[in-house]
């Protein structure tokens, strides 16, 4: 019997059956009709998923993308009952900084390769060494290729332990920093918060806070009637996975054109890509993402995320964060909100207007958000 917290080499292996099975299902999908004129307007667009599921069946090649994960170091560790599937990489340069980069859904561990190199090693990327950073990289409980979580109450106030367990005890860490976007940025303020004995700073590319009290100006009223639009316009999937995630995700288990459909939709809406959505990322970064949901079959774990959050009621409520705060606003950010806003529930060191980029930052735009790191957390070293 493996003792909890026993840290354990990982590759990921994906049998052979469950790439001729996929093959097998996106060959029999049972494609729906569409309005000739639907383009994006009632969801994701037919003819653009038909061509990307043509290609992931006869062209995506998963094993060069597994042997390219697979030559970073992966391990699993038994946390509070899960196995936590995590990248750990030690920086080269004098006193590397620990750094812990957490995703969000629908994305994955596989968002930050691009920003491994540059950030472990960056004297051989244009950068100094001295800021150089030791990264673990976790997948979120129940996501992609680590253990699925078997009882309830996995929300973020759970998650957010478990992981500066992981920093702390296994790893040795006993002063870190996170950074994240979405899920990740919702944890990494709940680590700040409620672990702030060992989170020394926190970088974020996605930012929640509430307006201000009492009587709002014209532009944080503006600001109000855009954000209210917005959940009535966009976020019927997360109203779906906040209360019935198991009807929607046994479709999407059985159905890799149905998995695609959801997620590859939501990369177009909330990326830089004015509408095209391989102007942001290319058919191998969507299928591969796609792939830490398939080939787990981690697609109902995942979206329970949802579920837990909304029932855990300490999930978005703490007090104001007092660790140094670094925030990434990037454009086309859909969740974005006012400086003003974020400074009465985080202690902002550091606001940066980027000039391109959207709600997958790492995978969007990895130059700008690591040299937005190195400046913010080279005041933190």
């Amino acid at each position: 019997m493996i003792p909890p917290m026993e840290i354990r080499p990982y590759r990921i292996d994906v049998p052979q059956p469950v790439l001729d099975d996929l093959k097998a299902r996106l060959e029999h999908t049972r494609w729906p009709s569409q309005l000739a004129d639907a383009g994006w307007d009632y969801g994701a667009n037919l003819a653009y998923l038909r061509g990307l599921c043509d290609y992931w069946r006869d062209g995506f090649d998963w094993r060069a993308q597994e042997a390219a994960i697979n030559a970073h170091p992966q391990f699993l560790c038994e946390i509070d009952g899960v196995d936590i599937h995590f990248i750990h990489l030690r920086g080269k340069g004098p006193k590397p900084f620990p750094l812990l980069l957490i995703h969000g859904w629908p994305g994955s561990m596989v968002e930050f390769l691009e920003l491994v190199q540059p950030l472990t090693d960056p004297a051989a990327h244009g950068g100094d060494p001295a800021n150089s950073f030791d990264l673990v990289i976790p997948a979120l409980p129940g996501f992609g290729f680590g253990g699925q979580p078997t009882d309830r109450g996995w929300g973020i106030a759970r998650i957010a332990a478990a992981f500066d367990t992981l920093m702390t005890g296994p790893l040795g860490y006993s002063r870190y920093g996170v950074q994240g976007g979405d899920w990740g940025g919702i944890t990494a303020a709940k680590m700040a918060s409620a672990h702030a004995d060992h989170v020394a700073a926190i970088h974020l590319n996605f930012v929640t806070a509430p307006p201000p009290p009492g009587e709002l100006s014209d532009a944080d009223r503006a600001g109000v009637a855009a954000r209210d639009a917005f959940q009535a316009r966009e976020t019927g999937y997360s109203n779906v996975q906040g209360t019935k995630p198991d009807s929607l995700t046994l479709a999407q288990t059985d159905s890799p054109a149905g998995l695609a459909a959801w997620v590859v939709e939501k990369f177009r809406t909330w990326g830089d890509c004015d509408g095209d959505v391989e102007q942001a990322f290319s058919r191998d970064a969507l299928l591969t993402n796609l792939m830490f949901y398939w080939a787990p079959n981690s697609v109902a774990s995942s979206a329970r995320i949802y579920y837990e959050a909304r029932r855990d009621p300490s999930s978005f409520r703490y007090g104001k964060v007092e660790v140094p705060t670094a925030v990434a606003v990037f454009p086309r950010e859909p969740w974005r909100v006012p400086r003003a806003w974020a400074e009465m529930r985080f202690n902002i060191q550091r606001w940066t207007e980027m000039p391109v980029g959207g709600h997958f930052a790492a995978l969007e735009q990895p130059q700008l958000l690591v040299e937005d790191m190195r400046i913010f957390f080279a005041t933190i070293r």
